[in-house]
């Protein structure tokens, strides 16, 4: 981002002020491409990150059909590497060169989906790892521990699995035959810091949503969170584990819930019932201002 557009973006967004606009997602806004993925455009006084890029398809639409310019991405940042996350990855490195790369070194492993003995590839796709190959060691960053992007906005790094009730979400594996479970170790969540509590914004919450919110809690102390979006991956829990995740949202009392992508019809219809002054799901073009 040059000079000028750094100063005009501070004069646009006041310094505690946080712009997300959803630019993925399976369901869409009029005008726009739906999408099984999911990407967000987040906008603080600082910088311009791009979470996740969808399959690829949707994300250059998007972008134009909301006036968001990809050219002006100061970072990348790949919640995990399934395809659906990392499709757009070579197009968003092309138009902003010199943007920097953020995401777990797992993210290029090769993973499957295993369903009735047949196997699906979900790894990221060969034209993004080539993207990836192409960067520049200042600009590609393997993240394996959490770290601070800026002084307001944070990467959790590998989330603790702590929980009883909180798997991956599906028939995840490393190999073919569905003998090595993947534990998707490269899931991370952002977090950004503001004045009134943390936005915390998740790709899939591989690692579950309650583990990753604790985990979030821990690298903030004393700071409550506010708002949470993203996908869930909720869609094959049973409800105990919906139960429970939802007895936990309740204690946060937060502000603002966002469930995208993954999180299942009929858990944002339960979400939207416990919460039905916070709850607001998500679709492409949905814009939240904090």
């Amino acid at each position: 981002m040059t000079a000028l557009n750094q100063l005009n973006r501070s004069i646009m967004l006041k310094t505690d002020t946080t712009k997300i606009t959803i630019l993925v997602d399976n369901q869409a806004g009029a005008g726009l491409v739906a999408e099984h993925g999911f990407s967000l455009w987040i906008e603080t006084a600082e910088r311009c990150i791009l979470f996740d890029t969808g399959q690829g398809g949707a994300l250059e639409k998007n972008a134009d059909v909301l006036g968001i310019d990809l050219a002006e991405t100061d970072m990348l940042v790949l919640s995990h590497g399934h395809y659906d996350h990392t499709g757009g990855v070579s197009l968003g490195l092309r138009l902003a060169a010199k943007t920097s790369l953020y995401c777990h070194p797992g993210a290029v492993h090769p993973r499957y989906s295993v369903r009735n003995g047949m196997a699906r590839s979900l790894r990221m796709p060969l034209k993004a790892m080539r993207a990836l190959d192409k960067l520049s060691w200042e600009q590609m960053h393997w993240v394996q521990q959490p770290l601070l992007l800026t002084e307001t906005v944070g990467l959790t790094g590998p989330i603790p699995r702590e929980t009883e009730f909180e798997d991956t979400g599906g028939p995840f594996f490393l190999d073919t035959k569905g003998l090595r479970p993947d534990p998707m170790d490269d899931d991370m969540a952002l977090w950004i810091r503001t004045d009134s509590g943390l936005i915390v914004c998740v790709g899939c919450a591989h690692a579950g949503l309650v583990n990753t919110l604790n985990h979030v809690l821990g690298l903030n102390k004393g700071m409550r969170i506010r708002a949470v979006i993203g996908g869930f991956h909720l869609l094959q829990a049973g409800e105990t584990r919906i139960d429970q995740t939802i007895a936990f949202l309740q204690t946060l009392a937060l502000d603002r819930i966002v469930p995208c992508h993954c999180t299942g019809d009929h858990v944002i219809a339960e979400l939207s019932n416990a919460f039905a002054e916070s709850c607001c799901p998500g679709e492409a073009g949905i814009v939240c201002v904090f």
